[in-house]
């Protein structure tokens, strides 16, 4: 695929655009230097509708939609469980976590820890933190983005992570999360609707014409296998999406991580005026996670019925973009590039938040706030460049990196929710147990993984994470210790507002609507 000089145009203007939008929400008042609660928390004064928007442009990067689209086209609509199960996720976190999180004033979640835990713990899991997100996410949404483009562009994946990195630094480097939020909002209007149109255009051309309507119903005639949602036993998917674990399992476990206690996802909550517009921007992302399965999987089936010959699942989602009409496809191409660095601009800036405010901030106690939001920017520009360096090397032996990231992530996840979960919901646990809990993940994850290589995914999470919580209520019985810091569940407002509520009954509601239709 190659661009016309006007979908050249259109991209570039749009370039230029997200990077004047991010300079001009960055000013600052005369007299006004930006301090650390201005540069990671964008002076905790983000409305809900750009924590919303926010929040779904990190979530979304290139190996998402190139990813759920060949899944798409090999499973089906199963996989969009990801995206619906994320949604009633979201609102848990905004009803039961999120009055905790704002409630301690944090910054990051390892400020958390010690606030529950102790230093120790913090630290540990700082640098496990900036670990995992500089050599396995940052990594992967730089390769996998510039591969993407490489595919749909013909640019070398090099000169592709040059582009992508130096893109994302221009726009985020020096607003930081205030022109990472505000300019998302604009990612995610062109991200969705570069996607939907891009659905449109798909279904009408399998129905020759006749409109999107008679196209999906031509769709769901030839290709009824892929509106199944539960994959029995006997299905060739179900190693990949098993059964009721997708409802009732793992998939709940690696969500509340993801969703609950990351950093790169819960910063643009931690920076809400207060907890209500925070709670607003939590269900406004849970209604766009409901649409995603439009933009990101039915694609991926209408490439199976158009081009049904692809060599690889991948194809999928540039094979559609290439049927698109000039100057959209430049607009659809701007829509992928910006779910690629808006997730970039995100991750740099959450990496230069935990690095300075839970490691540097601690040996150098006295700096003055433009010091350290020095620092940040410098952590964020390092960060990328380690990430350029490292992508090959690391990821480019694999012919499936995506699949390896989450398989690498998930000895990890359950470990991660005991830790918060626990610490958060029993005033018993332990530093000592918590330590354990996220140690025994690993450990338990890998026996599995060499014992049972054959074991779903999603399973083991689930067996891994009651194994962790085990181990941890035993040890916090076994130690007897009082625990100060422990929760006072009775001092956090968990009360929501009537908009809040019925949005949790709305989404509810759908999602019982959508398997009951697809089970």
């Amino acid at each position: 695929m190659t661009l016309a000089t006007i979908d050249i145009g259109v991209f570039t203007a749009y370039v230029l655009g997200i990077i004047g939008l991010a300079y001009w929400v960055s000013r600052e008042k005369a007299g006004h230097d930006k301090n650390t609660e201005d540069y990671f928390l964008a002076g905790k004064a983000l409305p809900w509708w750009a924590i919303g928007a926010s929040l779904i442009a990190a979530n979304i990067s290139a190996e998402q939609i190139i990813g759920m689209s060949g899944s798409g086209y090999v499973l089906g609509l199963g996989i969009a469980s990801y995206e619906w199960m994320a949604a009633i996720t979201l609102i848990i976190v905004g009803k039961y976590f999120l009055p905790i999180f704002l409630k301690k004033g944090i910054y990051t979640m390892p400020q958390y820890l010690e606030d529950r835990y102790d230093h120790k713990v913090r630290t540990i899991m700082a640098i496990f933190w900036l670990g995992i997100y500089i050599f396995v996410n940052l990594t992967a949404i730089l390769w996998l983005g510039a591969l993407a483009i490489e595919t749909i562009a013909g640019v070398d994946v090099l000169y592709g992570m040059i582009f992508l990195g130096s893109f994302a630094m221009a726009y985020s480097l020096y607003g930081g999360l205030k022109a990472v939020a505000f300019t998302d909002i604009i990612q995610v209007v062109l991200l969705v609707f570069g996607g939907l149109f891009l659905s449109y255009v798909a279904l009408n051309q399998i129905s020759d014409g006749q409109g999107i309507l008679k196209g999906f119903g031509i769709m769901t005639d030839k290709a009824p296998e892929k509106f199944d949602m539960i994959f029995d036993p006997s299905s060739p998917h179900y190693i990949s999406l098993p059964g009721l674990s997708v409802l009732l399992g793992g998939m709940w476990i690696m969500n509340l991580s993801y969703w609950g206690f990351n950093q790169y996802i819960i910063q643009r909550a931690l920076a809400a005026k207060n907890i209500r517009e925070a709670q607003k921007g939590i269900a406004f992302a849970a209604f766009l996670k409901l649409l995603m399965p439009l933009i990101v999987v039915l694609p991926g089936i209408a490439a199976f019925i158009l081009a049904p010959d692809l060599e690889r699942p991948d194809q999928a989602y540039p094979t559609l973009m290439n049927m698109m009409p000039v100057g959209l496809k430049g607009l659809i191409f701007a829509a992928l590039v910006a779910a690629i660095v808006s997730s970039l601009g995100s991750m740099t800036n959450s990496i230069a938040t935990i690095f300075t405010m839970d490691i540097y901030s601690y040996y150098k106690k006295d700096k003055s706030q433009h010091h350290y939001v020095k620092i940040g920017r410098i952590v964020s520009f390092s960060a990328m460049i380690i990430a350029m360096i490292c992508a090959r090397p690391l990821l480019g032996q694999f012919k499936e990196a995506f699949q390896y990231i989450q398989d690498f992530t998930g000895f990890f996840t359950p470990g991660i929710v005991v830790l918060f979960f626990m610490g958060m919901f029993w005033n018993k646990m332990t530093t000592n147990a918590a330590l354990a809990a996220a140690i025994g993940s690993a450990v338990f994850s890998l026996i599995f993984y060499l014992v049972l290589p054959e074991y779903p995914f999603m399973d083991r999470v689930g067996v891994v994470f009651l194994l962790c919580v085990g181990l941890s209520i035993v040890i916090s019985l076994l130690e007897r210790k009082p625990q100060e810091k422990a929760v006072d569940l009775g001092d956090i407002d968990f009360s929501t507002s009537s908009g809040f509520n019925i949005s949790a009954v709305a989404v509810s509601l759908i999602l019982v609507a959508l398997y009951a239709t697809w089970w």
